[in-house]
């Protein structure tokens, strides 16, 4: 039985034994409790479903997928729904690592999705398009530094691994993809009002021609506090450190 990649759902099923062993072997156990988003026909679910001492789940939206996965995997607990729908205390009452090769077309979903639950999930790997991948791991002052890059180094160290060429899918896709790492830091809490700081990195992103003191202007809250040094930058200049600062000066 094969399943069809399904255009919609953003499918291109990964064909390479080599990579897919290196994507399970990027795991650094830093958990036991895994979940696999999107697991197709199960390249990197073999890989997976072997390794010793795991608590392992998948979830897949694709009914189709989900046939053939009970067929070659029936002691696989297989969730099949939406992971962007999930509540995870569902599934693990513990922290657990997520990995993937991830549907494209929902990738920066899943990473918010991720950074919304960074309390339950210590790592991630997963493969995604090389320019989100690289979006993800870019530092500031990069053209491709962005709100996901802020975001999510607040509160995991991020690798990109390696890059993956466009020959080793079924269905090819028409751009490169790669693979990062996401390990949770040491820091639990930001020494600043969170939400108020994914306010500011998203309003200074959404308007990245301008600077700070003129995209912050919409907050309607005093810029007084504020170090000028900050005012005058535009967001892809600040770290995180300065978006954490820029936040207390804030509030």
């Amino acid at each position: 039985m094969e399943v069809r990649a399904k255009k919609f759902l953003g499918q291109h099923f990964l064909k390479d034994e080599n990579i897919a062993r290196q994507i399970a072997e990027s795991l650094t156990g830093i958990t036991p409790h895994v979940l696999e988003i999107g697991p197709g026909m199960g390249v990197l679910t073999k890989y997976l479903y072997n390794m010793p001492d795991i608590d392992f789940h998948a979830i897949e939206i694709d009914r189709e997928s989900v046939s053939y996965l009970h067929q070659h995997y029936p002691s696989l607990h297989v969730i099949e729904g939406d992971f962007l729908a999930l509540d995870p205390g569902t599934l693990f009452s513990e922290p657990f690592a997520v990995i993937g090769n991830f549907p494209y077309n929902i990738s920066s979903q899943i990473l918010f999705k991720v950074f919304d639950n960074r309390s339950r999930v210590p790592e991630l790997v997963g493969m995604f398009q090389k320019e989100v991948a690289e979006r993800v791991a870019a530092k500031p002052g990069s053209k491709t530094y962005g709100i996901l890059s802020v975001l999510l180094s607040a509160y995991y160290d991020i690798e990109y691994l390696f890059t993956v060429p466009e020959h080793v899918f079924n269905p090819p896709p028409k751009v490169k993809s790669a693979v990062i790492r996401l390990r949770r830091n040491s820091i639990t809490t930001l020494e600043c009002d969170e939400n108020l700081f994914v306010k500011v990195v998203k309003i200074g992103f959404n308007q990245r021609r301008k600077t700070l003191r003129n995209a912050l202007r919409q907050l309607n809250m005093p810029l007084d506090n504020v170090p000028d040094r900050l005012l005058s930058l535009r967001a892809e200049q600040l770290s995180v450190d300065d978006f954490i600062t820029l936040t207390k000066s804030l509030s």
